[in-house]
């Protein structure tokens, strides 16, 4: 009787002093404020030689540590200037824009490391680098004219868990854009635009603040 007792304490002293699995969730939601930039007709040079704005907001749906697909949709400002630029139009004219951005993206992003929380033996990482790349659509409104286009969202950036629901990013991604047309400038050198030439191009630099929940299914995912 002694000996089961003895053996029922042990055990109840094991059961407080092992830490609970760290739960894991599938989604993120959160907000984003950064900055922007631009190349095209009017800044040809220095991508942040007119920074300007972007704020916005994103679902993420982590499908393991490694991978996560993500939307986003920004409000964003870009603004270029000639001017400056060493670029010479063939009618020595100079060309000034602002143009506001309505941009949403759908992207996949590799983690380098396995990002999270959990057993030391699954090697997780709370801080983590990534790659994205995607698919996604801009739509301009610019001295009062507008235009939709389609897009290449291009980057990199890095993760990191500060809390075990909540999560910071910094991201720099680079949207090719196909119509060429969300400065309102188009073909001034006499060349037409086509799938790969003049197309602009607009950067989003970004911090991002997230927060997981949607707890993953422990025995349909073995975790443990």
């Amino acid at each position: 009787m002694i000996k089961k007792s003895l053996l029922i304490v042990l055990l109840m002293l094991l059961a407080i002093h092992v830490p609970a699995a760290a739960q894991q969730y599938k989604y993120e939601v959160g907000p984003s404020l950064g900055m922007t930039g631009y190349l095209g007709e009017g800044n040809n040079g220095n991508l942040f030689k007119h920074p300007s704005f972007t704020v916005g907001g994103l679902f993420r749906y982590a499908h393991n540590s490694r991978w996560a697909f993500k939307a986003n949709l920004n409000y964003a400002n870009i603004r270029g200037d000639s001017k400056s630029d060493e670029n010479t139009y063939p009618d020595g004219q100079t060309y000034s824009f602002t143009s506001n951005l309505i941009d949403l993206g759908l992207t996949a992003e590799f983690n380098f490391l396995n990002f999270g929380r959990g057993p030391a033996y699954k090697k997780y990482k709370p801080i983590s680098p990534y790659m994205v790349a995607g698919v996604g659509f801009v739509f301009a409104i610019c001295n009062g004219h507008n235009q939709a286009s389609f897009t290449i969202p291009l980057g990199i950036g890095v993760k990191y868990k500060f809390k075990d629901r909540l999560n910071l990013a910094f991201e720099f991604t680079m949207r090719k854009e196909f119509s060429d047309r969300i400065d309102g400038l188009s073909d001034l050198h006499g060349i037409k635009h086509s799938f790969g030439k003049n197309t602009d191009w607009y950067s989003l630099a970004a911090f991002s603040v997230s927060y997981e929940f949607g707890k993953r299914c422990i025995k349909c995912n073995y975790i443990e």
